[in-house]
């Protein structure tokens, strides 16, 4: 009997180590304010929810080890859901910089946006060598006759002091801030690709038959 009491014990204080809430640490994406402002050139936008590596889009915060390999620690894990919140983050620094109006899916606005915003994401990592690295392509698409449509890619590295998970999510939250300037500003490598006139069905655009006796 008291061999059985003393193993449940052991077993309560391991339950209760594992759920103390101290030893997890939970960490925000959260870029300060640069002081950084750039003309308007979006003016309104839907921001569709931003594509994220499966290591990006998990509760824990990811880094990137000597041997190549990528490890998490369930310690230590974003504040929010990571893709919620990097196209949340995104789209309020968009919009903080240049005047515009970006906003994340659904557009709630009874007038429609101009625009339409997407980012996908092709690694946003800390890597071994002591940098974060956030790389991928962004679109704008202008339905618009004569509208300006952009293809860009984005390559962009933050300086780590360590690989603490702290220190890993201030470089990841700069490193949005630089991806958000460079969209308010149309910018990085790519092209930019013009609308053309919608074409009408020829059932349309064909002149009407005229009716019998005129």
């Amino acid at each position: 009997m008291m061999r059985h009491t003393f193993y449940a014990l052991a077993c309560l204080a391991a339950l209760g180590a594992c759920s103390n809430p101290l030893k997890t640490g939970r960490f925000l994406i959260d870029p300060p304010d640069q002081g950084v402002r750039v003309p308007d050139r979006i003016g309104t936008a839907e921001l569709r929810d931003v594509s994220l590596p499966d290591y990006a889009s998990g509760d824990e915060v990811a880094w990137q080890t000597a041997d190549g390999a990528v490890r998490m620690d369930t310690k230590n894990l974003w504040a929010d859901k990571p893709q919620r919140a990097f196209t949340l983050t995104l789209a309020r620094t968009i919009s903080d910089i240049s005047g515009a109006t970006v906003i994340a899916e659904p557009w709630p606005l009874a007038e429609p946006p101009r625009r339409k915003l997407e980012v996908r994401v092709e690694k946003a990592l800390a890597m071994p060598n002591g940098v974060y690295r956030l790389t991928g392509r962004y679109f704008v698409s202008d339905n618009n006759a004569g509208g300006a449509n952009q293809a860009r890619s984005f390559d962009i590295s933050v300086p780590l002091t360590s690989d603490k998970p702290g220190e890993i999510a201030r470089a990841q939250s700069q490193a949005i801030a630089q991806l958000a300037r460079q969209i308010a500003t149309l910018s990085g490598p790519g092209r930019s690709i013009k609308t053309s006139a919608p074409k009408l069905d020829t059932i349309f655009s064909a002149p009407l038959p005229g009716f019998d006796g005129m």
